[in-house]
């Protein structure tokens, strides 16, 4: 419901890579994956310094003002925005610069923003989406656990009054599906209860989010909920695409009296994308498809293409790593000179003029492509 009490139908799409890069986003398969390893390969490649400035133009231009008047001017009204938690562990961090002016941008187009913790502190995962260490120390660290709900009470009392923020989806897809980490699942209603304790000591305004365990999907995890203003959250890729694929969660939502949200799918063709997205709005599910902008692909959004000797930098992050590898990675290696190319060359392929829209990818959505 909308604070005039209207029913709201969320029709929105991730913007992912931006805060967290993801290996797959870049064609880096078989190589880097988390966001520390991409980072490590351009460090190898173009050196530390200019590789921060990479980075840091990198958060400036990948999503801008015309991003957002896209999306309104085809008809989405809301984004998710996945977040690493390093770039909020200040009052001052640039994150929350970042994040204001995303917030006024889709202000003044009436855009809602979801915040998506995508990293938490320890990881909740331990794979490369949440760029941890290999395993999800979060639910065995107490010290991870309280940095994870000191970073929410520090984001929730920056938006606290900022009612074009719908709400703070607490942890991305905790949980995988491996059998040595479902011991964890006993562990997930706990984490999340000391999570929405740290927001509601700063915040009453907002609806918390909660996603099941294994990605998402296992909601078996929850018990009767605890907060007065909270929303459930499913993820589903690559999965039939009638009914029967969320007929569990709108059991749940019934049972309970709770709305429920996809806050992920997509990675599929077309034709998929729209019979799936015809059976969540026929049975009252909003949806948040990912992701908003990709190198090189159809399933998107908005593409844009790949930059010069990008192909040398995909060859080359597919070496074996590690210093280990140091002579026979420097024997391979583009020069730096190459490299610097492809790095800055990548910054100017991602700038709002020079991606196209994947007309029929909105189309299918149900949405209306414009050109721009």
């Amino acid at each position: 419901m909308t604070a005039s009490g209207q029913t709201l139908m969320l029709r929105g799409i991730n913007l992912g890579n931006w805060f967290e890069p993801e290996g797959y986003m870049f064609h880096f398969d078989g190589g880097p994956q988390s966001t520390h390893e991409i980072e490590e390969l351009s460090y190898e490649l173009i050196g530390p310094e200019k590789a921060d400035a990479f980075w840091k133009q990198w958060r400036e231009s990948y999503i801008t003002e015309a991003d957002i008047d896209l999306l309104k001017k085809s008809g989405f009204n809301s984004v998710r925005v996945p977040l690493h938690w390093k770039f909020f562990d200040s009052d001052n961090a640039d994150g929350f610069r970042l994040l204001d002016r995303l917030i006024a941008w889709a202000r003044k187009d009436n855009i809602y923003v979801i915040l998506d913790l995508h990293c938490a502190p320890g990881g909740q995962t331990g794979t490369n989406i949440d760029d941890s260490w290999g395993y999800p120390w979060l639910y065995r660290s107490e010290e991870a656990q309280a940095h994870t709900a000191a970073i929410w009470r520090r984001i929730a009392a920056h938006y606290r009054n900022e009612p074009i923020v719908l709400g703070y989806d607490l942890l991305n897809e905790p949980i995988p599906h491996y059998p040595q980490l479902q011991q964890y699942n006993k562990d997930l209603e706990p984490v999340y209860r000391k999570l929405v304790a740290a927001v509601r000591s700063v915040d009453r305004n907002h609806v918390v989010i909660l996603g099941g365990a294994q990605w998402d999907s296992n909601f078996k995890v929850f018990g009767q909920p605890f907060d007065s203003n909270v929303m459930y959250t499913l993820h589903k890729y690559w999965s039939p695409t009638d009914v029967s694929v969320i007929q569990e969660y709108l059991d749940f939502r019934d049972k309970y009296h709770v709305p429920i949200w996809l806050g992920e799918s997509g990675e599929n063709k077309d034709e998929w994308i729209a019979a799936f997205t015809k059976t969540l709005e026929a049975n009252h599910v909003g949806w948040c498809f990912w992701p908003y902008k990709k190198m090189d692909a159809t399933s998107s959004v908005v593409t844009f293409d790949r930059p010069a000797h990008w192909d040398e930098i995909i060859t080359f992050a597919k070496m074996g790593p590690g210093t280990g590898n140091a002579e026979k990675r420097i024997a391979a290696r583009p020069s730096p000179e190459v490299a610097q190319e492809a790095f800055d060359d990548l910054l100017k392929k991602i700038q709002f003029a020079n991606s196209r829209v994947n007309a029929g990818y909105v189309q299918e959505l149900g949405l209306t492509p414009v050109s721009h």
